[in-house]
């Protein structure tokens, strides 16, 4: 009921598609600050520690491979989205990689749809929701899921209800503890996206790491709802913020902080601080949820 009426508050503020003039004044700061030193907290002690262990024993076509899989989870969500915008030569995109890499790609762990000239073309509610006219609302730093707005926090919030995936974890009678593994798997993939990046070293030169998690989430956002997909650096840097800030989200996603807290889904470039799942492209849209932000899928 909340997530309704939140989702009519946004529409009632419509303007541009993905609009967010209020998320950059930023009127919840104090609050979010306060969620972002959490965040970066849970990062530092657990996340970062587990996925530099990870780092260690696995290699990395086998990161890779992890990093392949989720991505490709992720397509039946993006085609539903694709279908709800009236993007067809999209969602098309997103059904031609779902089946190649499912079977050709191994079950998605190698990306064969890519060498095949299929590219990505990720969707989640969120960007649904602003394409409908949902204005973004205020900045959100949400716990573990990290930057977000109001907007994209319905947006991620109905996706664990909705996106193919997160409902097979939880109703596909799947062992005890596999949904869990799952869950922390992927957050830590998207984790290990961010290292690669370089996101933590943007984060450590910033002078002030909340905003430029915040500004870098916005550009991100701004750009995944125009499928700028990777038009310029800067775009990429704000996708790598985002991921770092944003792990879980996703994707499934996505996707803030490396050293925020829990990270999210795919990672882009080391300029984006800024969130497990999510939604963003397979591998760039990740985020760290403790800093930024499942399926959806990071400060």
């Amino acid at each position: 009921m909340i997530g309704a009426v939140a989702v009519g508050l946004t529409l009632s503020a419509c303007a541009t598609t993905g609009t967010d003039r209020l998320a950059e004044k930023d009127p919840l700061e104090g609050f979010n600050r306060g969620v972002w030193a959490v965040n970066r907290g849970a990062d530092k002690i657990i996340v970062k520690p587990v996925t530099q262990v990870y780092r260690a024993v696995a290699p990395k076509p086998a990161r890779d491979g992890v990093r392949n899989f989720f991505a490709n989870v992720g397509e039946p969500f993006s085609f539903i989205n694709n279908v709800l915008q009236g993007k067809v030569d999209r969602a098309v995109r997103n059904l031609g990689r779902f089946l190649v890499n499912s079977t050709a790609g191994i079950g998605g762990l190698f990306d064969q749809a890519s060498r095949a000239g299929i590219k990505p073309a990720p969707e989640d509610f969120g960007q649904t929701l602003a394409i409908w006219g949902a204005n973004g609302g205020p900045y959100l730093m949400l716990p573990l899921l990290g930057p977000s707005t109001l907007r994209d926090g319905v947006g991620t919030g109905i996706a664990q209800f909705t996106d193919p995936y997160r409902v097979c974890l939880s109703e596909c009678g799947l062992p005890h503890g596999v949904p869990l593994a799952m869950t922390a798997t992927q957050i830590i993939s998207v984790r290990d996206g961010l290292i690669e990046t370089g996101a933590d070293n943007f984060l450590e030169s910033s002078l002030d790491p909340y905003a430029a998690a915040r500004s870098a989430y916005l550009q991100r956002r701004r750009a995944e709802i125009l499928n700028q997909e990777g038009d310029d650096a800067a775009a990429e840097a704000a996708a790598a913020a985002d991921a770092e800030a944003n792990p879980i989200g996703a994707e499934a996603g996505s996707a803030a902080d490396a050293d925020a807290g829990i990270p999210d889904a795919g990672a882009a470039a080391p300029a984006d601080p800024a969130g497990p799942a999510t939604q963003s492209e397979p591998a760039a849209k990740p985020s760290d949820p403790a800093t930024s932000g499942p399926s959806g899928q990071p400060n």
